[in-house]
């Protein structure tokens, strides 16, 4: 709103000068307002000066020469010209008074008609309506670049949630263009039925969801943990319509996962160094006992000696063995190119392969993807993972497909299988140590990849389906 203590400016777009002398006598004799009155006569100039926006308010008469206030009108309008403009004509004509007003003109007036009066209520209201569509149009630009800048993805649905509007970072949740994003609902991209249903019934019962935690699955197949909001509401043409964000929690998650397996690891090795010094006292007084037994023994007394010695050697052994799988693996690291750490390592689980017939097949970059890594423990955490697969598959028709693709600032490498898969309870119990499913194992292998991937400063994520096959991700930092 122009303040009052500040002239008006306005400029008469009238190629008739005796009308612009006419027109601006009725406005400087308005009371309590101060004016600046401009005139203009040529159609080219006229737009020049809507361009420039130096004025609050434009008088236009309808006829222009060759042109008619109109076709001003309508350039100003392209323009986005936000001042008013107030279209004025020598004989009234509904056609053209409907026409302007549909246009984007505040006013239609008959020049015959003119008073101060009526041109005061006329600017006063112009001005009026051009502060509050400038403070509308300013708070709708305002919420606009908060939606598409936003890092949380924000949409708007209709009541069945189809999408309606979506900003960059839904886009890039989902993985969708935003013109194919508006033809799906938010429901095709949520494959559990029983989150769809609560989503339903929620929103019929109180028109809200809040903190609903969820998978949410992108165009390309990925998972991500999200956190929905979504919330019923009214539109200017009190039309009903939901808007929602996700809140993607995926790093969170891993990161809770990292920290949580870190805290068992760390409980573990405690509880181990504590058994194995109370269990190693009194084996040291077993053997002890033993070698001055065995100076004194002889014939069959020896063979239950030995037997005692052997086995006192297996528990010590084994004991070393727990208290080296949890302590914090020790690495020296240098450059190095991840594929040959893995082909290596490939090379050692090869004979496994060829007796199980198990096809390979190898994914990689044809550049040298540099890590700084412990090439020796590197190779023995995947070592881990690719035994693990090969025992997991169980037919001739096995099927161990490595790849590694780069990302914008790491290296992924999938170790993926077509055998039995992990139970969905299982999965995360998987690097728990002493866990395992193993009729003969002791759940130390996954446990010590862990670590060491955790020494690497890398993440380890792993996807499931019992039947379909397992796939082990690490994601790598670039070197």
């Amino acid at each position: 709103m122009v303040s009052s203590t500040h002239p008006v400016r306005i400029l008469i777009i009238d190629d008739d000068e005796d009308d612009f002398i006419l027109t601006s006598g009725f406005i400087n004799s308005i009371e309590d307002r101060t004016f600046d009155i401009q005139w203009c006569y040529n159609y080219k100039t006229a737009l020049e000066h809507l361009a420039s926006k130096k004025f609050h308010l434009y008088f236009v008469d309808y006829r222009l020469g060759a042109k008619t206030g109109i076709d001003l009108l309508a350039e100003a309008m392209k323009m986005n010209c936000e001042e008013p403009i107030i279209l004025l004509t020598g004989k009234g004509n509904s056609a053209i008074d409907k026409q302007a007003m549909q246009m984007g003109a505040v006013d239609y007036l008959i020049k015959s008609e003119l008073t101060p009066e009526k041109l005061e209520r006329c600017i006063r209201y112009a001005l009026e309506r051009s502060a509050s569509t400038k403070a509308l149009r300013a708070n709708e630009r305002k919420y606009r670049n908060i939606f598409e800048k936003s890092k949380e993805a924000v949409f708007t649905t209709d009541l069945s949630l189809v999408f309606k509007d979506v900003n960059e970072a839904m886009v890039n949740l989902v993985g969708t263009d935003k013109n194919q994003l508006i033809k799906h609902t938010l429901y095709q991209f949520i494959d559990n039925e029983n989150i769809r249903a609560s989503i339903r019934s929620k929103l019929e019962k109180t028109g809200e969801v809040n903190d609903l935690e969820l998978e949410v699955i992108s165009s390309k197949g990925k998972r991500r943990n999200c956190i929905l909001y979504l919330s019923t509401e009214l539109d200017s043409a009190n039309n009903h319509y939901v808007q929602g964000i996700l809140h993607d929690i995926t790093n969170q998650k891993k990161t809770e996962r990292a920290t949580l397996l870190a805290e068992k690891l760390a409980a573990t090795g405690r509880l181990v160094r504590t058994l194995a010094h109370e269990v190693r006292n009194p084996l040291s007084n077993i053997h002890m006992s033993l070698e001055q037994l065995s100076t004194m023994s002889s014939g069959e007394e020896r063979v239950y000696i030995d037997i005692i010695d052997r086995n006192g050697k297996r528990i010590n052994d084994l004991i070393t063995e727990l208290l080296t799988s949890s302590k914090p693996t020790e690495m020296v690291f240098e450059r190095i190119v991840l594929q040959t750490a893995v082909d290596e390592t490939i090379g050692i689980a090869l004979d496994r392969l060829t007796l199980k017939q198990i096809k390979l097949k190898v994914n990689y970059p044809e550049y040298p993807c540099y890590i700084r890594a412990d090439k020796e423990k590197l190779k023995i955490a995947l070592l881990n993972i690719i035994i693990n697969a090969i025992e997991a598959i169980e037919n001739i028709k096995g099927e161990l497909i490595i790849s590694l693709v780069q990302n914008e600032e790491n290296y992924s490498l999938d170790i993926s299988d077509n055998g039995c898969g992990i139970p969905q309870e299982n999965l995360s119990k998987l690097f728990e140590p002493y866990f395992t499913s193993k009729r003969n194992g002791i759940g130390l292998g996954l446990a010590s990849t862990l670590n060491i991937v955790q020494a690497h400063n890398a993440s380890i994520e792993v996807k499931s389906k019992v039947n379909v096959g397992t796939s082990f991700i690490i994601t790598f930092n670039q070197a």
